[in-house]
């Protein structure tokens, strides 16, 4: 749970050192643009910038009923923040699997990628489509009923 929010923490002590420093040599007028720099970057890159995640057991669940897709991911991944962001609104509508939080989700994810944990991983009706486009996905979306 904690290995989630590791970078996250690393963006924010950097942020604060480098504030600091620059703040120290009086520039507090630099300070605090860096300071929100970073404070950016770690909240990028924390869990906190994606919809809330669910169990692969309860996603693979809610997927059968509704026919949304579900996407496995997890915190740090440029791929998987660039997919979430590139999504949009439409991002809230999928069932998000944090693969350092469900080891089930981190097991599907490594039969899909033979042994691998490539993420994101989107599994749409049982198949999985490693790093796809956001439209392909977007699509998948709209065809669901």
């Amino acid at each position: 749970m904690m290995r989630a929010w590791i970078l996250p923490m690393v963006f924010a002590a950097c942020g604060v050192l480098v504030a600091a420093s620059q703040f120290a040599k009086g520039s507090p007028g630099t300070a605090a643009p860096l300071l929100l720099f970073f404070a950016l970057l770690a909240w990028l890159h924390s869990p906190l910038a994606f919809p809330r995640s669910v169990g692969a057991a309860e996603a693979q669940r809610r997927s059968a009923v509704d026919g949304r897709p579900v996407v496995y991911w997890r915190a740090g991944c440029t791929y998987c923040l660039r997919l979430r962001f590139r999504l949009g609104r439409n991002a809230r509508r999928l069932h998000w699997v944090d693969i350092w939080h469900d080891p089930a989700g981190a097991a599907v994810v490594r039969a899909a990628n033979d042994g691998d944990e490539t993420v994101p991983t989107v599994v749409v009706e049982g198949r999985p489509y490693v790093n796809p486009d956001a439209d392909w996905v977007r699509a998948q979306l709209s065809s669901s009923p």
